[in-house]
């Protein structure tokens, strides 16, 4: 008897999702609770487990796809006797899937597979997690070998963006199919030409900006390719916010000789009792706790004709990832000490690297840090996590001239911003909080005094 295999639930108001890869493929070997497939969402990227031990009989989605949650994936049979040998024939997966969707990702320039052929499996074992299919494909039309290309996936499992940015960087080409020139004198349709362009307007979604001409030339030498769900909802969330919210920023600059001092002092003693290294971000969290409660408005968020004050502060903590940025949310950060907002961001840090966040690490956030200094920013007007009225940016460490009790001084400064939404929170409201933050670190026992 066949067991099947089916989109779990994903979380709130997340409906679809696009597939991945798969780990298995058709005759291998499962057992109950191997990661099977992987589903790629608006907000992360999940792995399906194999919900019994058993063969894996049938594919019924292929990389590309896009999902409904509780669609079928495949099935799993047997008990591991119908393995497949290398005199058994494989069977075909596209014999019991449902009837195909059209192509997702129509419009690309790389080639995906077709809709009546089974995509091309990676040549490594599945455990050794070898290139996923779009970059195989993309590899051998390129010519290039696994060497040739750095893997950033998980185990250094090589994406198909990684094989982009080996092109990019001067990967071997010399054999790779020459794009189809266009036909002299003309250019290559606009986007809002193009039948998915003209699909999405049929669909009353917003058409999107048409794209200006290019030289014959450079269209040539030009790569589209589709945006990940990730960053289409990237995309689609800040455009939001800004279209939405009265969206303003306010700055100050504080001092930050004390906090550093306190961290030199103290940065052994704290790791040898909590277990974790004292960062800026934990100190830099209590600094916003302590601001939200004088100045809730910041804290809270507008439904209607409504105002949500909230009486707790989960903060969020903006992540850069290879595919993308996510803001896991440190929950009750109002009520936990330094330490274990440490933990807790270092946590959730780790999972976000990891592609192992989960929809319920990325929901509920009351406030947002940002913190551009790691890559260098000096200053930064960010843009809102919405429906959220503040997000906190946070910049880099840079000595400057200072006049402290008359005297100029070299002191370690940050730029500090706080964009908030001007409809909830008024300028002096915002400001104040922005003191308070540049207060509390440049007086760093005013969190141990809660003053």
């Amino acid at each position: 008897m066949s067991t099947e295999i089916r989109v779990p639930t994903l979380g709130e108001s997340v409906t679809e999702a696009t597939i991945g890869q798969w780990f298995k493929q058709v005759g291998d070997n499962v057992a109950a609770d191997e990661p099977l497939v992987e589903l790629e969402t608006d907000k992360v990227t999940v792995e399906v487990p194999a919900p019994a031990a058993g063969v894996l009989e049938a594919i019924s989605a292929n990389p590309g796809d896009t999902v409904d949650v509780g669609a079928l994936l495949g099935a799993i049979g047997g008990d591991g006797a119908g393995a497949k040998s290398e005199s058994a024939p494989q069977p075909e997966a596209k014999k019991e899937a449902p009837e195909e969707k059209p192509d997702a990702t129509a419009g690309q320039q790389v080639a995906t597979p077709d809709a009546n052929e089974q995509p091309a499996p990676a040549e490594a074992e599945p455990s050794d997690r070898g290139p996923s299919p779009s970059a195989r494909k993309l590899m051998e039309e390129n010519n290039l070998s696994d060497s040739d290309v750095s893997g950033s996936g998980k185990s250094g499992q090589i994406l198909k963006e990684d094989v982009l940015a080996a092109l990019r960087d001067g990967g071997d080409k010399s054999e790779a199919p020459a794009p189809v020139p266009p036909v002299p004198g003309t250019v290559d349709a606009s986007p809002a030409e193009r039948p998915e362009a003209k699909a999405q307007q049929q669909d009353g979604k917003s058409a999107p900006a048409k794209r200006e001409p290019v030289a014959v030339e450079d269209d040539a030498r030009e790569e589209r390719v589709k945006m990940t769900r990730l960053r289409q909802t990237i995309a689609r969330r800040l455009k939001d916010a800004q279209n939405t919210a009265a969206m303003l920023t306010t700055f100050n600059e504080v001092d930050m000789k004390p906090v550093m001092d306190l961290r030199s002092q103290y940065k052994e003693l704290f790791e040898k009792k909590h277990g974790v290294k004292l960062g800026f971000m934990g100190i830099f969290a209590k600094a916003v706790v302590q601001a939200l409660k004088e100045i809730p408005a910041v804290n809270a968020e507008i439904d209607g004709t409504d105002i949500i004050y909230k009486n707790y502060a989960h903060i969020g903590v903006a992540v850069g990832t290879d595919k993308g940025l996510v803001v896991p949310v440190v929950r009750d950060a109002d009520s936990k000490s330094i330490a274990e907002i440490e933990k807790e961001i270092g946590n959730l840090g780790k999972k976000a690297r990891d592609g192992q966040l989960a929809m319920a690490d990325m929901q509920g956030g009351t406030f947002t840090m940002s913190n551009g200094g790691v890559y260098g920013s000096l200053m930064s007007t960010p843009i809102l996590n919405a429906p959220q009225s503040g997000i906190l940016g946070m910049h880099k460490i840079q000595e400057r001239p200072v006049v402290v009790g008359g005297e100029i001084v070299v002191r370690p400064m940050m730029y500090l911003a706080l964009s908030y939404d001007h409809r909830i929170v008024d300028g002096k409201e915002a400001v104040t909080f922005l003191v308070r933050v540049k207060e509390s670190l440049e007086a760093p026992e005013r969190l141990v005094l809660d003053l």
